[in-house]
Order: C-alpha cells, then sequence, then structure tokens
C-alpha cells in the first residue's frame, strides 16, 4: 500500500512541479491526487483503521455502538469517511476559510487604490536609496497581506519608478528576497505560517518576536550585496499620481478608510483569537463583513455611476484566486491521506534516528522548498510530528529534542522560517517568484546566477541567528 501511496504522490508532484512544460494546471492534479490518494486508503480500509490508526478506531467503535452489527470492512470504511475524513476536512477548511477572506479584503483594498496611498511617497530618486526602501517596504508589507499580493503590488510600484529592464530586475529580485522573508516571521504572511498557526502549532507572538530578527537578516544579507554594486539615480521622476482614475468610484476619505479598516483588521486576527479562543478564520471573517458593510455603506451615496461598475464584495470576489484555492484543498487532502496511512509517521521516524536534529531537518526542507512548492513541504513535516504536551517530553528517550516539538518549539519557528526564505533560493522557489518571473521575464539562469549564492548566505546567516537568540534567550 504505501509504495502505491508514495508512488502516486511523487508522480503527482512532479507534474505539479512542471506545471509549465506539460501545461496542465497544478490544481488538477492536486485535486486528482487528492482523490486517488483517498480511494487506495479506501481500498485498505482495514488495515488503515486497525494498523495505523487502533486507538481513534477503538473509540469510534465505542461511541457508535450501532456499527457493531457491522463487518470489521464496514466499521473500516465508515470510521475512514466520518472521522479521519471530516476531520481533516475540517482542519483544511479553516485554512482555506481563511485565505478566501483574506484575499478578498486585499483585493478590495487594492482595487480601491488603498495601495496607492503608501506608494506614493516614496520620491527618491537615488538608486541605492530606493533599493533599500523597497526592500523594507516590501518585508513589512507582506508581514500584514501575503508575499505573493505585496510582490505584486512592489512590481507594479516599480514599473513607474524605474523603466530600464535591466535596472528593474534586480529590484525585482530584491522583492522576490524581500517578500518571502517578510512573510515568515508573521502568522499570516506567508500559506506557510498560516497553516502552521492555524493547525496550533504556532502562535501569533512567540511567531513574530523569534522570527523577525532571523527573517530581518536573511533580506539585509542579500541585499547589501546588490546595493554595493548599484548606484546613481533614477533619472525618471518620483511616481505619477494616478488619483484620477479613482475619482468615479469612491471619494478619497472612503478609500483610505477602506485601507485603513482593512490593515488594521488583518493585523487584529492574532489578536482576536487570543481573545476569544476562536479559530483564526473566524477573525478574518469580522474584517471581511466590517469591510462589506462599510463599501455597501459607501457605494450607497454613489449616484453618477453604474451599478455593474461598483467594486462592491459581490464583484470584487470573484477576483480572488480560486485555483489556487483549490490547489491548497487537493494536496492538503493528499498529505492527510498520507498521515492516515502512516506513511508521514514512518518518514518522521526515519529522519529521528537518521538525523536527530530540528535545524539539519528544516534546513533540508528549506532548501527543498526552492525546487519544489512549500506547500506540501511544510505539510507533509506538520503532519509528521504531533505536537508534544508536556507529559509526552517528560516521558521521551530525549526530553531536549521533545522540547522542540512543542507549541511554539524550535522545530516548528525554525519550519515557518526555513520553508518560507528558502523559497528565494531559486525564481521557481516560491509564488512571489513565479509571479516575478513572468510579469518581468526574468531567466532562472539570471536570477540563479546573481542572486542564488547571496541568498543562500543570508539563509545560512538567518538561521545562526535563530540559534544565537534560543541561546541567549
Amino acid at each position: 500500500m504505501w509504495a502505491i501511496l508514495i508512488l502516486l504522490f511523487v508522480v503527482c508532484y512532479v507534474a505539479i512541479s512542471l506545471e509549465h512544460n506539460i501545461n496542465i494546471n497544478k490544481s488538477a492534479i492536486a485535486l486528482f491526487l487528492a482523490v486517488a490518494l483517498w480511494s487506495i486508503v479506501m481500498f485498505f480500509s482495514t488495515d488503515i483503521a486497525t494498523l495505523y490508526n487502533a486507538e481513534a478506531f477503538k473509540e469510534f467503535l465505542l461511541k457508535t455502538p450501532r456499527l457493531s452489527s457491522l463487518g470489521l470492512k464496514s466499521q473500516s470504511t465508515k470510521f475512514i469517511v466520518n472521522k479521519l475524513l471530516l476531520f481533516h476536512l475540517g482542519s483544511i477548511s479553516e485554512t482555506l476559510f481563511f485565505l478566501i477572506g483574506a484575499m478578498t479584503v486585499v483585493e478590495l483594498i487594492d482595487i480601491h487604490g488603498g495601495f496607492y496611498f503608501i506608494t506614493k511617497h516614496i520620491t527618491t530618486r537615488k538608486i541605492r536609496k530606493l533599493l533599500w526602501t523597497i526592500a523594507f517596504i516590501t518585508f513589512f508589507l507582506s508581514a500584514l497581506l501575503d508575499n505573493l499580493t505585496t510582490t505584486i503590488v512592489m512590481i507594479m510600484l516599480i514599473r513607474k519608478l524605474i523603466p530600464y529592464k535591466d535596472l528593474r530586475m534586480w529590484f525585482a529580485g530584491v522583492i522576490i528576497i524581500a517578500a518571502n522573508a517578510g512573510g515568515a516571521w508573521s502568522p499570516i504572511g506567508d500559506i506557510t505560517t498560516i497553516m502552521l498557526w492555524v493547525k496550533g502549532d504556532i502562535t501569533a507572538l512567540p511567531t513574530i518576536t523569534n522570527l523577525i530578527l532571523p527573517s530581518l537578516v536573511s533580506m539585509v544579507i542579500p541585499v547589501a550585496f546588490i546595493s554595493y554594486f548599484l548606484r546613481g539615480i533614477v533619472e525618471t521622476p518620483p511616481i505619477h499620481s494616478e488619483e484620477g482614475k479613482y475619482y468615479e468610484q469612491l471619494t478619497t476619505t472612503d478609500r483610505k478608510s477602506i485601507l485603513i479598516i482593512g490593515v488594521i483588521g488583518l493585523m487584529c486576527v492574532p489578536v482576536f483569537k487570543e481573545l476569544t479562543g476562536l479559530p483564526p478564520f473566524m477573525g478574518i471573517i469580522l474584517v471581511l463583513s466590517l469591510v462589506w458593510i462599510y463599501t455597501e455603506i459607501a457605494y450607497k451615496k454613489v449616484k453618477n455611476i453604474e451599478e455593474h461598475k461598483k467594486n462592491r464584495v459581490t464583484r470584487v470576489i470573484t477576483h480572488i484566486d480560486m485555483p489556487t484555492i483549490l490547489f491548497f484543498l487537493g494536496i492538503l487532502l493528499a498529505v492527510a491521506a498520507l498521515q492516515v496511512s502512516g506513511v508521514l509517521n514512518a518518514a518522521a521516524s526515519y529522519l529521528d534516528v537518521h538525523l536527530h536534529n530540528a535545524y539539519l531537518i528544516n534546513g533540508s526542507i528549506g532548501i527543498l522548498s526552492s525546487i519544489v512548492d512549500n506547500v506540501p513541504l511544510v505539510a507533509g513535516a506538520a503532519g509528521m510530528y504531533p505536537i508534544m504536551s508536556p507529559d509526552a517530553i517528560a516521558a521521551a528517550a530525549d526530553p531536549a529534542y521533545a522540547t522542540m516539538f512543542a507549541q511554539d518549539g524550535n522545530f516548528w519557528q525554525l519550519l515557518a522560517y526555513c520553508a518560507g526564505v528558502g523559497g528565494s533560493l531559486l525564481i521557481i522557489g516560491s509564488a512571489a517568484g513565479v509571479v516575478v518571473m513572468g510579469l518581468e521575464k526574468i531567466h532562472f539562469i539570471w536570477y540563479m546566477k546573481r542572486f542564488s549564492l547571496i541568498v543562500l548566505l543570508g539563509y545560512l546567516a538567518g538561521m545562526v541567528t535563530f540559534w544565537l537568540q534560543t541561546l541567549i534567550f
């Protein structure tokens, strides 16, 4: 059974990685993979229930005595469908609803020109100063929004500031690095940190405090190398006003209000979780509802524009990247199938025996994430290891190592860092890099020759910084 599951996963994984070569959308492959793996799980349902989930299976039968008259095969099938599949689907749905809400809020801000209020204040024409300005804006903006959206916004900005493609490509590379580094230290900045946060492996405040400095180091080192060689003045004037194109929609006050409500709301989602105990997707739904209500009230005052041209939420929500949502659904369901079948537990045992070091395991995951998608990598790593309770740590053969797998333990924090920052090693290693590759037509080899080595230096320096923090604090 394991051989079939692993072979199918690897084949589909390769197909996902070669999406642009085979011209088949990765979301379609991920959805097929999810259904195929769960179908195999159902075929071997008896083994899945009795060998790899024995305790949960016994508990399920005790709570559903009406199944006692059925045969073992039927009991196992009911257990997988009504217990395992629904449990994992519920957990996955938390991440998906969070992403849908966050994407919609960000799209509302963007379509109403909210980011213009931020970018219009960039007036410097010195290349070196502009490079650092772009890097830091990207770094902090990606922590508030997400690295993919931030990358698109910043690429649109530098197109207005820098007309020369050769120079703009260097800035685009810096945007990739800063966006991935910025997303790694925020619980809402990257899909991988969102996944770990929603699952409960990490919490907001420790993630921010433990990872902001390593992430900053991973960005500063490559940007410092690049800025040393880039000098001079940008010959074009600063960004021209775009105010005019938004006049026909809402007033400047209303558009600023949408920006403020949306950004502050996103920042307060972790606070909402801590105050109420509700999962993060409930917080993001609250933020979406508040922005939605405000836009509905604002558009009631607009009389000189046709209804179908108004950017209400009902129209804007159609702009979010639904194929990406379906990709996450497929991948996370596929990884859940590997988890319930015992494959991930076996992989965790292998790594514990042969590596037995959180830095080596996560460092390898980070480098691998530059080649393949980091979503299944992080999902797989999270599925391999449970959150260790104090009792489990005390009973472990190596309590010091087991402590790393407690909530907010070094393993989880380092996993968030490595999976996020490691994606910058190659231009195909992150969603931000792939978007820049498409928008600016940057070649794989060009980026690798100029950025990969200095990104690796920053990546390793960030890991060293994280290690030093653990020693000091």
